[in-house]
């Protein structure tokens, strides 16, 4: 009778496999992280992100209109401000005419089902590269809240369809709801990065947008005093719990692959949809070891996405999102 269970018998060829498999990943379960430049037919390969560019917004709804054909029904957007228009209160974070408004707007026009979740966040906009008002070397958190809820209601304004505040400062999905609320954008969601931890795998990505915090002795060094430590499990879902009750549609952990036991966690424990994001340093050293010739970028590719799905995300917004849906198309 030995054994009576065999296991291998759900494995014996792949039509089995598929008939049992648990998880499955699509195109729609993606969102494409994308870099918005200045100009007019801009495209500005990213050297620490192979295969990622900064766009200007043509090239830009050119590139969204062939993720949409291939089935990915989200984006999020992030903005390279020229550094005349920085400051240190982020004015030019909701200025109506700026380059995120009007790539939104841009987007929206020409491909009007593709869902937009712009990030929220002051760093791309800020002369110290921090994700709020700094002063006397303290990042300030009620007076950055205060101009995330501008940024928040220009974003809407635009025709976003959900804002995406990336900040971690207190309190700020309560206020943004509210202001978004008062404008009357009530169908305007909010996805909260609600554990986004002190991560070293975020490097590339403030390649993309020259956004880390500047060298000056002056402001802090780093982005420890508001973005979670990474030994903690336990605050992560307090800040998704918090967030949910705050009025956050969707809650999000990141870094990705390196967190699966957070987005575990934090899945168990609420009851609105997980994002997960795999950040870009997660995606550089795919692409460097596959370049190499030490990993089938392919299957490592799929196998990751698989992995995040199964921890728990609704959504997965990643940079090979465009590569992953054509595989899965082929």
């Amino acid at each position: 009778m030995f054994p009576i269970q065999r296991g291998r018998r759900l494995r014996t060829n792949e039509a089995i496999r598929s008939l049992v498999r648990e998880t499955i990943v699509t195109p729609s379960d993606f969102m494409f992280p994308m870099f918005i430049a200045e100009g007019t037919n801009v495209q500005e390969a990213i050297p620490s992100m192979p295969g990622m560019f900064r766009r200007s917004v043509d090239l830009t709804v050119k590139e969204v209109k062939e993720l949409y054909a291939l089935g990915i029904r989200a984006i999020n957007i992030y903005v390279k401000v020229n550094d005349s228009l920085k400051d240190n209160a982020g004015i030019e974070a909701w200025n109506p005419n700026g380059l995120m408004q009007t790539a939104i707007k841009a987007i929206k026009d020409a491909c009007p089902e593709m869902v937009i979740m712009p990030d929220v966040a002051l760093d791309p906009y800020s002369i110290y590269g921090h994700d709020g008002i700094v002063e006397k070397g303290v990042v300030l958190n009620d007076e950055t809240v205060d101009a995330l809820t501008r940024m928040s209601v220009s974003h809407a304004a635009a025709g976003a369809d959900f804002v995406a505040p990336s900040d971690m400062m207190d309190g700020r999905v309560l206020r943004i709801r509210e202001a978004l609320d008062k404008s009357g954008y009530t169908d305007v969601g909010i996805m909260s990065y609600s554990a986004k931890y002190a991560s070293a795998f975020y490097g590339p990505f403030r390649d993309a947008l020259d956004s880390a915090p500047v060298d000056n002795k002056e402001i802090p060094k780093d982005k420890k005093t508001y973005q979670m430590d990474y030994a903690n499990r336990i605050e992560a879902i307090k800040e998704a719990i918090y967030d949910v009750e705050e009025g956050a549609d969707i809650v999000m952990v990141k870094p990705g692959i390196a967190y699966l036991d957070i987005v575990r966690e934090v899945k168990d424990a609420v009851n609105v949809p997980v994002a997960v994001f795999q950040v870009s340093g997660e995606y550089a050293m795919v692409k460097a070891a596959s370049e190499r010739g030490w990993l089938d970028h392919d299957l490592i590719m799929m196998e990751q996405l698989m992995c995040i799905k199964r921890a728990g995300a609704s959504i997965i917004s990643t940079y090979f999102a465009k590569e992953a849906a054509q595989f899965l198309n082929k």
